[in-house]
């Protein structure tokens, strides 16, 4: 009995130890289930870290890849010097070139090729700035509107009388009222167009006296135009003649020196008027004869040969004297 009781007490012992005492197999188990899970978390760290180095690459990249500071060197200043240098010499070449071509060309063609001097010069500026900016400083967009803005409010304020100038010189170029080596009249200056600029444009009167007019004015006055493009114009040569003269003949007279001359332009009409006037307190007799000169240069030339002519025929025919104009 005894032996049986110590039989069970030692096999329930056994029992005790051997469920306290892990198995081999349950330890290797959990051994390596510890072992995969602290490798799992070295897994999520590498990640981590993998995931943190992109971005730091990717931040280096953008830095990289964003533009310099704009920065204008002494190179881009004299290479910009230079390019409006011959950009100025070239210009200036063209314009003369055009205007000895248009002096050597027919009367015909003559005003044609003058139109195409202030062309020639406006283009050639915008050319050479655009040259400067996008080719040679290449400033950013963002700078470029920055300060575009910045001149147009200052220049707005500032320079309200040249905007208006240069508005007037683009809608002379537009609208053409008249053309270089025209002749027209604005204000009290007659004379042939020799310039149109931006800010001004430059005649000639027949005086030799060159004269610069404001675009600005040009676009609030009125202005004749005596050719209107055409190589031809009328020529008005007025005669104070006595009152009792027999105006018969001296229409004929005046119709015969005009068409003798070799500066008339036999394809329009001429035409001779008289009126009555009242010069120095005596009643005079005034002849206008109307013609057309061949080429706007012999204006003044045409002018003087009508006057000589009708002049000395009268006196030859005895129709006027020396005393009737004493």
């Amino acid at each position: 009995m005894r032996s049986v009781l110590l039989f069970c007490l030692m096999g329930l012992s056994v029992l005790a130890h051997s469920q306290q005492t892990p198995d081999p197999q349950d330890s290797l188990i959990d051994t390596t289930g510890t072992t995969i899970q602290i490798q799992t978390s070295s897994v999520v760290v590498q990640a981590d870290s993998v995931s943190e180095g992109e971005e730091k690459a990717e931040l280096e990249e953008k830095i990289s890849l964003k533009e310099p500071p704009f920065r204008i060197s002494l190179a881009k200043i004299v290479w910009s010097l230079v390019v409006f240098m011959i950009g100025y010499f070239i210009i200036r070449f063209c314009t003369r070139v055009l205007g000895i071509l248009a002096e050597r060309s027919t009367t015909e063609r003559r005003i044609t090729v003058k139109g195409f001097v202030p062309v020639v010069r406006i283009v050639g500026w915008v050319v050479i700035i655009y040259v400067v900016i996008a080719g040679i400083i290449r400033p950013p967009i963002e700078t470029v509107l920055a300060f575009t803005a910045s001149v147009a409010v200052a220049v707005g304020f500032a320079s309200q009388d040249i905007l208006k100038n240069i508005f007037g010189g683009i809608v002379i170029l537009l609208d053409q009222p008249f053309k270089m080596g025209d002749k027209i009249e604005i204000g009290s200056f007659y004379g042939e167009v020799v310039e149109i600029g931006l800010r001004s444009t430059r005649i000639v009167t027949p005086d030799d006296s060159l004269v610069s007019i404001p675009n600005g004015e040009l676009m609030n006055q009125s202005v004749s135009n005596s050719n209107a493009g055409e190589p031809n114009c009328q020529v008005v040569a007025e005669i104070y003649l006595p009152i009792n003269i027999d105006t018969a003949r001296v229409r004929s007279i005046a119709t015969e020196a005009a068409q003798t001359s070799r500066y008339i332009f036999l394809n329009k009409p001429i035409t001779v008027l008289f009126f009555n006037e009242l010069k120095d307190r005596r009643p005079y007799l005034k002849m206008r004869l109307k013609a057309y000169v061949m080429d706007i240069r012999y204006e003044f030339i045409f002018k003087s040969e009508l006057t000589e002519i009708v002049l000395r025929e009268l006196l030859y025919e005895e129709l006027i004297t020396v005393e009737d104009y004493d």
